[in-house]
């Protein structure tokens, strides 16, 4: 950027926040704060010889300050003194030029050249995330001019949070001043950078965590080795890089595994307590406990168990976390028969560390606690869903719902109002249906609570504001009665597309254009009722369903 001087007057930019703090980004925001206070304290201290070799080289290298003084926009819209080591010539030309800075600008003085390509040209900015104008990871302050040119989406919310020394589009655009030649270039920067930039600052607002900030600083470090500068880092791992992958798919499951194999290994022993005498003191007991733990991790990483995403995993990947604690139990049991404790000192009942009973029972519990623990959310939600049907109607929450038709499609409709943001919006008080085998039982968890001439009357006995049609296969002539049925319930009433029929149409010697071309379209229909569900922008997302119901009656 130019080092263009302006007043030291403050001033507020307009915005509405676009960004809510829940109790979990209050603590994140919190864990931030202390980590730049105490991090910013260190290395002022530690880099202050560092700071007075540089400001005497700025003296020698050209007349002028040592430090600049440039007005950004910061948290909140407020405008704040961002403080560099000053590169530029103490001139007319470098106050009145661009405000950035493109490939052989004249103004750039020879060692200012060099503290731009080093980046130690921002290290007095520790100054402004000591108080408190300024974080280390954020996105880039900018200069007021450039605000402006910021959409009101994308100012609401990056304005929201503090900027940063650093972030996911400095690193990817740490070579912006060779991007651009010197001339045009601030329209450069507005057409080819700055849309790009914001993107990548609002993508990283929106998933930014303290992990996350740890994962850019180290990303941000190892673009300033001079052999790794000209790498380009995958876009991706910079909004989920190896640390916050580590923590998150690994040590923190470890310390979970670790409490839960330890409890599992003291309900053990005291079951065996119970039949005879054991003395399982709490030094082998953590010992045990660790290495059940240790050993699984490691399985689940060979197994690649640690790249499931558990809050929407299915029953199939309980099978991986089954085969992964049988062979830790089998791995045990094999240390545990070639095992001389007495070899090493440890007090010993038999012939072996611990009785092979032992650990077998002591790999079962921890299966259960694994699995439990991995699969709490859907244990917590199918009882919360048992309790709610045995209080009856009272109990539910959000729109209620029925779907008509208990075939695949029902269940298919059954589940995506279950899962995602579509759960907090709608309840399903049940399914009907005419099959007579399907009268008073459950399918995908919903009761079939009668037939499609009971529509009306369970609609008002139910509370129901929305009703979902969901037959495939069926007559013109019934479709349209059920449809009257639906109708009369006074609810809203929203035709489910046929996405079984959309899937079967890909199948070798299927024919069904109406399908065909309505798949696409539904993705985009569920993507767009998501995101509106996700903003809790519930009459929108009505209006699309509403114009999705139109659409899909209109289709042949």
């Amino acid at each position: 950027m130019n080092e263009t001087a302006t007043p030291l007057r403050t001033q507020t930019i307009p915005f509405q926040s676009a960004v809510k703090p829940g109790y979990f980004r209050r603590v994140d925001n919190g864990l931030r704060r202390v980590f730049d206070v105490v991090v910013a304290l260190l290395s002022l201290a530690l880099l202050a010889p560092l700071f007075g070799v540089i400001a005497l080289l700025v003296k020698r290298d050209s007349p002028g300050p040592v430090f600049y003084w440039g007005k950004r926009v910061g948290r909140n819209g407020r405008e704040f003194n961002i403080l560099k080591f000053r590169t530029m010539y103490e001139t007319v030309q470098s106050y009145s030029g661009p405000r950035v800075t493109g490939q052989g600008d004249q103004r750039i003085t020879p060692l200012g050249q060099w503290l731009r390509d080093t980046k130690l040209n921002e290290l007095p900015q520790l100054w402004n995330v000591l108080k408190g104008e300024m974080s280390f990871v954020g996105p880039r302050p900018e200069d007021r001019a450039f605000v402006a040119h910021w959409p009101a989406e994308a100012r609401a919310v990056l304005l929201a949070v503090r900027p940063g020394i650093t972030s996911p589009a400095s690193v990817l655009f740490r070579d912006e001043e060779n991007m651009l030649q010197a001339g045009n270039v601030v329209d450069d920067y507005l057409r080819a950078i700055l849309p790009s930039k914001l993107r990548l600052d609002l993508l990283y607002v929106h998933h930014r965590s303290f992990l996350t900030d740890l994962d850019v600083i180290f990303w941000t470090l190892l673009a300033l080795l001079p052999r790794l500068k000209t790498k380009k880092v995958p876009e991706h791992l910079l909004f989920w890089g190896p640390l916050a992958r580590f923590i998150s798919r690994y040590f923190s499951w470890f310390v979970l595994d670790s409490l839960t194999a330890f409890g599992a290994v003291a309900i053990t022993g005291l079951i065996w307590r119970s039949s005879g005498p054991l003395e399982l003191g709490i030094g082998l007991a953590i010992g045990v406990a660790l290495s059940i733990a240790l050993i699984f991790s490691l399985v689940n990483a060979l197994l690649g168990v640690g790249r499931v995403v558990w809050s929407k995993a299915d029953i199939n990947d309980a099978l991986s976390v089954a085969v992964s604690t049988g062979m830790t139990t089998l791995i045990l049991l094999v240390v545990n028969y070639f095992w001389h404790p007495r070899t090493l000192y440890i007090p010993t009942w038999g012939a072996r560390l611990l009785p092979s009973g032992m650990l077998i029972v002591i790999g079962m519990l921890c299966l259960a606690g694994f699995i439990g623990l991995r699969y709490r959310m859907r244990i917590i939600t199918g009882l919360s869903a048992h309790w709610i049907t045995l209080r009856g109607n009272g109990a539910l929450m959000g729109e209620r719902v029925l779907i008509v038709g208990a075939g695949e499609a029902g269940e298919l409709a059954a589940h995506l109002l279950r899962t995602g943001s579509l759960s907090n919006a709608f309840t399903i008080v049940g399914m009907v249906d005419d099959a007579p085998r399907k009268q008073d039982v459950r399918i995908s968890g919903c009761r079939v609570l009668g037939r499609t001439a009971d529509i009306p009357r369970l609609a008002h006995l139910h509370d129901v504001g929305l009703v979902l049609f969901a037959i495939e296969n069926i007559g013109l002539a019934e479709r349209q009665r059920i449809l009257n049925l639906c109708r009369a319930a006074r609810a809203q009433t929203v035709i489910v597309p046929d996405l079984l029929a959309a899937f079967r149409a890909r199948l070798p010697g299927a024919v069904n254009p109406a399908a065909a071309v309505q798949a696409p379209r539904l993705q985009d229909w569920l993507t767009e009722i998501d995101a509106l569900m996700e903003a809790e922008a519930w009459n929108a997302a009505h209006q699309k369903l509403h114009e999705m119901q139109q659409t899909m009656e209109l289709a042949p």
